[in-house]
């Protein structure tokens, strides 16, 4: 039985100051219609039911995925306690998802990640969802074909001979500099390392138990309390975990690691320069929210909210409105904003 986990608890600093600690990115509308975790959301349900979708997110969060994704049960919010990284987030989880479906088979996915074709992505997910259930005791992950010379992702090693659908995989590598990442791009061997994973529930908790014997003993009575006091018990418990990823705590280590090599559109949109990329421009190269009006400009963005915003005559300009303030800044600055926080 396939189930997904959705990690939502992220802070989203990255897109500051439309994304907030109180309002982080993956609850905004960044790319289209829907906010970042409505799209996760939506590209899974036509495999998995909603009742079968999990959301891990902070307290602080719990009322935007009640308001954003009204139809999942409330029992599928998983509550964090603390951010501690994504291995407990998983642990936690995973322990949360066995009380309800035993034995079951998850799908590990960020809450925020941009995906082109849906139903490459769904063919995906179903490919490595049969592989685990003919090949429990494995971990399966969804590594991209790059298609550039990308310094801001991790990346997965995988065997040149191998001309299976599915590979082993060789070794996972940190974000390299711009000549390594020119060479694994040349080499032709390196994935781009998504953070989506597939797995059953036994096998990771298995190997946090192995590589993370502490998280999985503060863990591990989530399987046995009652209902009505197991937030108690996490949020007791939850503080006496590693803070780590699940790559350094279990990936790297691991001897059971697989992958997909997929090409279905995938960016992790984890700058204004990839919001660029994808949003809809006018004929010249301009990205308009409804409301903005620009009279002679090239390359520019407006992304406003209740304010009608005006630009003339100007050229690689953001403009951005918040609920404090107004920021116009020329666009080499726009992945930097974060450091003008002391401004407002």
């Amino acid at each position: 039985m396939l189930c997904a986990l959705i990690m939502a608890g992220g802070k989203g600093t990255r897109f500051w100051p439309l994304s907030t600690e109180e309002k982080p990115k993956q609850f905004l509308n960044l790319i289209g219609n829907d906010t970042m975790i409505q799209m996760t959301v939506k590209r899974i349900l036509p495999i998995i039911p909603i009742d079968r979708i999990f959301v891990c997110t902070g307290e602080r969060y719990v009322n935007l995925v009640k308001e954003q994704l009204p139809a999942l049960p409330e029992r599928n919010i998983i509550v964090e306690p603390e951010g501690r990284n994504t291995a407990p987030c998983i642990a936690l989880s995973t322990f949360v998802i066995e009380r309800y479906y035993k034995n079951s088979t998850i799908a590990v996915l960020p809450s925020d990640h941009l995906i082109k074709d849906e139903e490459e992505f769904r063919n995906a997910l179903l490919l490595a969802n049969n592989f685990i259930e003919n090949k429990g005791n494995s971990i399966l992950t969804l590594g991209m074909k790059p298609d550039r010379p990308e310094t801001g992702y991790g990346y997965i090693k995988v065997s040149k001979d191998e001309e299976n659908k599915i590979k082993k995989v060789e070794r996972f590598v940190e974000k390299p500099n711009l000549e390594t990442a020119e060479n694994y791009l040349k080499e032709g061997c390196y994935l781009w390392n998504g953070g989506m994973f597939v797995w059953k529930g036994n096998t990771i908790l298995n190997e946090i138990k192995k590589y993370v014997p502490n998280t999985y003993e503060a863990l591990h009575n989530i399987a046995f309390i009652d209902e009505e006091k197991l937030q108690d018990l996490i949020n007791l418990q939850y503080k006496q975990t590693d803070s780590i990823s699940i790559d350094y705590a279990v990936l790297e280590k691991s001897d059971k690691i697989y992958v997909i090599p997929s090409n279905f559109g995938w960016d992790d949109i984890g700058s204004w320069r990839a919001v660029e990329r994808y949003r809809e421009k006018d004929c010249n190269n301009n990205i308009l929210n409804d409301g903005a009006k620009v009279i002679e400009c090239q390359s520019s963005m407006v992304l406003n909210n209740k304010k009608k915003i005006v630009m003339i005559g100007i050229e690689d300009v953001m403009s951005i409105e918040t609920e404090d303030a107004i920021f116009v800044v020329n666009k080499k600055y726009m992945d930097t904003l974060k450091e003008y926080k002391e401004y407002i």
